[in-house]
């Protein structure tokens, strides 16, 4: 087996700096207000109820603005896009920062998420397609760190400026990335234009935006209701999982036609990489779930000390992945997401097993093997989503992983949620959180049957797929 040693263009290393700047604007947002929500609520007056809205109408507004971002690339261009999606961000944030009551705040969140939602796909796509098939490995990793680094440097930025600040500067702090990033693009980007030709498929929006939201809505409702039957979970998951089933059907019949492409799951690489990018969500969003709370309710730590004893993950997360993307473009996604999940797994046993007493620092260094597992799960399983695939594919592939990602760590942050809360109700909080992992554990190792699918190498599985 013969193997091309490549070096990432400069053009696309340039083209990476420029989208990363703005995009870390957009991830650390996301995780740093999670933090501030009981401050806010106290600081705003409101309640639980109306606080959680400025998560919520961020994540909804997020949903709804992903599958647009295809046809907008086309319509417009990349460069246009991404300068536009970074100004309506930017509103936002100026707005959040100087709102003076909680409706005010939500609607510039809602303004932000709007934003924020054609940014991350808009990223991937422009990237992927700059890279080309022979480094997707290494453009992946570039396009992943943000977003596997945000959940874990976000909380501790924002217990910093809780602790220190007004809760203002959560929202300014996005400032001068936003501007950065706008200037940087308006020096140093390509044009990037697209073709033109591509028609707004109206009624698939109309079904597929709005599905996607009301099933993130149901889903981030589940811990609030403990479980999946209240009403307030079941309707609008029902429904928003019929309005993205008649959006299948429909798009299945209209091809490229369609808002989006769903074609792409007759490709095997693609729809098993989505299906682990969706299951991703139990490894990755679930453990953030898991793991603060742990250190907190049984061992006694503060939020930000919490926070940064699971920083040691990101340690973990960015040793491997410079290793990931290179033994993705030289072995395929298969095998290195294979080991990756097997890594995730044996690392979270010692939390199953961990009790009031264990060894911290201990924790800390299986955090560290565990963030190195998931690198090497992330980085070969978003390459693989785009194997073999025409570079006009690309956009509506970055749609569909987004989708997956979200809606995945959604759902796998719920239900972890759901066995959390049901063990606390019959187990002391040692116990309780040891029955969560282990089911965290079975999720992770259920994952690896899908890694079966993915492609050996991805350079002949894209070079056999181009025959």
């Amino acid at each position: 087996m013969t193997t091309t040693k490549q070096k990432l263009d400069p053009g696309l290393i340039r083209l990476a700096a420029v989208l990363l700047v703005g995009v870390l604007a957009v991830v650390f947002d996301t995780t740093i207000v999670n933090v501030a929500l009981d401050t806010l609520g106290r600081e705003l007056h409101v309640g639980v109820a109306t606080v959680q809205w400025v998560t919520t109408g961020y994540l909804l507004a997020l949903g709804v603005a992903v599958p647009i971002t295809g046809w907008l690339l086309d319509r417009w261009g990349g460069k246009r896009v991404w300068m536009a999606a970074l100004l309506i961000f930017l509103a936002g944030s100026v707005g959040a920062s100087l709102a003076v009551d909680a409706p005010t705040l939500i609607a510039c969140r809602v303004v932000q998420g709007v934003g924020g939602g054609l940014m991350l796909p808009v990223l991937t796509t422009l990237l992927i397609q700059a890279a080309g098939g022979d480094l997707l490995g290494s453009a992946v990793a570039v396009v992943s760190l943000p977003v596997l680094l945000g959940p874990i440097l976000g909380p501790l930025a924002g217990g910093l400026i809780v602790e220190h600040l007004s809760w203002r500067w959560i929202f300014w702090v996005n400032v001068p990335f936003c501007v950065a990033g706008l200037l940087l693009a308006w020096r140093l980007m390509p044009p990037l234009p697209g073709t033109g030709r591509a028609r707004l498929d109206a009624v698939g929006l109309a079904l597929v935006s709005p599905g996607i939201a009301a099933v993130v809505f149901a889903l981030a409702r589940v811990g609030v209701e403990d479980g999946f039957t209240h009403p307030s979970v079941l309707l609008p998951l029902a429904a928003g999982v019929a309005l993205l089933a008649a959006f299948a059907i429909r798009a299945w019949q209209r091809g490229a036609a369609a808002l989006v492409d769903v074609r792409l799951f007759r490709v095997p690489s693609f729809s098993a990489a989505s299906a682990l990018l969706f299951l991703s969500g139990f490894a990755l969003y679930g453990g953030m779930l898991l793991v603060p709370l742990y250190f907190q309710q049984v061992r006694g730590a503060s939020a930000f000390t919490a926070g940064l004893l699971i920083a040691a993950q990101g340690v973990g997360i960015l040793a491997s992945r410079g290793l990931a993307g290179k033994l993705t473009d030289r072995l395929g996604a298969r095998w290195v997401t294979f080991t990756g999940l097997l890594v995730v797994a044996v690392a979270t046993v010692p939390f199953a097993l961990a009790g009031d007493h264990t060894n911290r620092w201990w924790l800390v260094a299986t955090l560290v093997v565990r963030g190195i597992g998931l690198g090497a799960v992330t980085i070969p399983v978003m390459a693989a989503s785009y194997v073999g695939l025409a570079k006009d594919e690309v956009p509506h592939a970055s749609i569909i992983t987004r989708v997956a990602q979200q809606i995945g760590g959604s759902f796998g942050t719920a239900v972890l949620a759901v066995v959390l809360s049901r063990a606390l109700a019959a187990h002391t909080p040692p116990h309780a959180f040891d029955v969560t992992f282990w089911w965290s554990i079975v999720f992770t190792l259920l994952a690896l049957l899908l890694t079966l699918r993915l492609p050996v190498r991805a350079v002949d599985a894209a070079r056999s797929a181009a025959r």
